[in-house]
């Protein structure tokens, strides 16, 4: 992972955002909401401009920040994002339409684990975005890989978690300890699985990237 000098620096390279997009980071940071770091989520739209998605699943909406920037990046896609919380969804709904992508963006609310028959009408999907409850996301890759196409892309974010995963020390807090085991063994199954070819890349809290592999587009 870089060092806060580095990613302070790599920041203030990053030409200015949207001011709707500023003003979510604004937003999430007073209001606390986990959003992607800029350059984690910098790196990740750079990326997307190579795979040319047009149709992407997100597991974990919040405000609505990245399906907004995937949305402004990558004006061919349609982004179909799932979020569980009331506040938080009818959050991104408002930013959804301030940021004039409400024709491409479709928001469900809902936990993930139950909305699978609904999401499977709008598949298959280019890309599939894990952005939710961290000790869930072997449950949740298992879940909507069926719905990926072949030659598609699984972006995991948060699988370094804050550098936990490698920690050689006892985390003292249990909460964070069973969390960084859970992201550890979700990596280690990633990496292993000979259907999918799986970099992590020490970006942001750390990004995989699992190709599916298969005919590629």
């Amino acid at each position: 992972m870089l060092s806060g000098e580095l990613t302070r620096y790599i920041e203030a390279l990053i030409p200015d955002r949207e001011s709707i997009v500023q003003e979510m980071e604004a937003y999430a940071q007073e209001h606390r909401v986990p959003i992607m770091d800029i350059v984690g989520i910098e790196a990740m739209l750079h990326i997307l401009q190579y795979i040319e998605p047009k149709t992407i699943l997100e597991i974990g909406t919040a405000i609505g920040y990245s399906a907004i920037r995937m949305a402004l990046k990558l004006p061919a896609a349609r982004i179909v994002t799932i979020e569980r919380d009331q506040e938080r969804y009818e959050q991104a709904l408002f930013y959804i339409e301030r940021s004039e992508t409400s024709e491409r963006i479709e928001a469900l609310l809902g936990d993930a684990f139950d909305l699978y028959d609904e999401v499977k009408k709008r598949a298959p999907f280019d890309v599939v975005f894990i952005d939710a409850a961290k000790g869930q996301y072997e449950r949740f890759f298992r879940l909507y890989e069926p719905l990926l196409a072949d030659g598609g892309v699984v972006i995991t974010d948060n699988v370094l978690f804050k550098g936990l995963v490698a920690a050689d020390a006892p985390i003292e807090n249990k909460r964070m300890r069973q969390l960084a085991r859970k992201i550890r063994e979700y990596n280690e199954w990633l990496m292993s699985r000979p259907d999918y070819d799986t970099v992590i890349l020490p970006i942001g809290d750390g990004i995989a990237i699992s190709r599916k592999r298969g005919e590629t587009k």
